[in-house]
């Protein structure tokens, strides 16, 4: 294949760092692996605000639907916040997953050993966690239409959003799935409300006909996404694979994510239809925000941004071995006591920087060959 192609998208606040980071393990890989990436850059979110008027240009979009993986930072900022709706910069980022078809949201929840102190659950409870929660990105009540704040006639106004989905859109995402499901512990808990919503029902009925047609040799069980949520709390280790829609998806991942301990911790992966190439449509970010409230001051944790790169490296570019290389880097790195300042309470001790961290990491990628 040619040089895989990638598209840096900093974005705003803390994204710019910690991607900094991420540029620096992309440098590495090419000196000391001899992997090569076509790297570009450009802006999205408050960024591509302040310099076109927009949260994402139609040039970018068009970049991004050529390259092999897009690697965002994150969007946003109080800045924005009394922008008009329709340029808020996270609609740079809906964009990106809408037109990309980014339809399957890959979210691990991981507790690394040396942070199971962390969580604010009970170490036993956590320990040795290992869950993926597969969302829906491309439907559901984000998309639905009609959707919109409406005057009535008796002088009250309406916000209206429609949760909608298709068999087609239900089944594919239930595909990614599974297919993830048979590579790890192959079970799959799939996650609605069909004791309430029409589209619940639909979903349930859609991902029993994938499962009995396609993959009856993986484990098949379903739960009301407020069940699921409260068992997240309660036994996240009963679970392996969850698949949800966009809505339950984005509330559920969340709540996973604390069971690490801190949200700088996880990556995601965004995936869609496999391009000429072979290659799926790709965008990998991490899930915490902007935080602009520590934005340049170097005590961003860039360990999300890291392993959404170690994402691309196994999903986009089939490289598990590198992708479990840097992930060994980052366990190694935490098991030896280095801390950003989200990972340490007010007596911990004192945290390392942004880029401290890269160093440690890129030390101990130096210490694997």
């Amino acid at each position: 294949m040619n040089t895989p192609s990638l598209l840096i998208l900093a974005g705003d606040g803390i994204g710019p760092e910690v991607m900094g980071e991420v540029k620096r393990i992309i440098t590495w890989y090419g000196e000391k692996r001899d992997m090569e990436f076509d790297v570009s850059e450009d802006l999205v979110g408050g960024a591509a605000y302040d310099a076109h008027g927009t949260p994402l240009t139609d040039a970018t979009m068009a970049k991004a639907q050529e390259v092999d993986a897009v690697l965002l930072g994150a969007v946003g900022g109080p800045a924005y916040d009394n922008l008009d709706f329709s340029v808020k910069p996270e609609r740079g980022l809906l964009r990106l997953r809408k037109e990309m078809d980014l339809f399957s949201n890959l979210r691990p929840a991981q507790c690394f050993d040396a942070l199971a102190d962390f969580s604010s659950l009970k170490k036993d409870i956590v320990a040795g966690l290992d869950i993926m929660i597969v969302r829906e990105l491309t439907s559901g009540s984000y998309f639905g239409e009609p959707r919109g704040i409406f005057d009535l006639p008796n002088g009250e106004r309406e916000g209206i959003n429609t949760q909608r989905y298709t068999t087609s859109e239900i089944r594919r995402v239930a595909r990614s799935a599974f297919e993830l499901a048979r590579k790890r512990n192959n079970k799959v808990c799939s996650m609605e409300k069909a004791n309430v919503m029409e589209s619940g029902i639909l979903w349930r009925e859609e991902v029993t006909w994938v499962h009995e047609n396609e993959y009856p040799d993986v484990e098949l069980s379903h739960m009301y996404a407020d069940a699921g949520a409260m068992q997240l709390v309660r036994w996240p280790k009963q679970f392996d694979v969850i698949v949800t829609d966009n809505l339950f998806g984005d509330l559920l991942s969340d709540t996973a994510a604390m069971l690490t301990g801190s949200l700088g911790m996880l990556p995601s992966a965004s995936l869609g239809v496999p391009m000429e190439n072979g290659r799926p449509k790709a965008m990998y970010e991490p899930v915490h925000g902007s935080a602009p409230d520590i934005a340049g001051e170097s005590k961003a944790n860039p360990i999300a941004c890291i392993l959404s790169f170690a994402m691309a490296l196994r999903y986009s570019f089939n490289d598990g071995a590198e992708a479990d290389r840097l992930e060994a880097a980052v366990e190694k790195v935490l098991a030896d006591g280095a801390r950003t300042a989200d990972l340490l309470g007010p007596e911990d001790g004192t945290p390392i920087s942004t880029t401290a961290m890269g160093d440690a990491i890129l030390a101990e990628l130096d210490a694997s060959l």
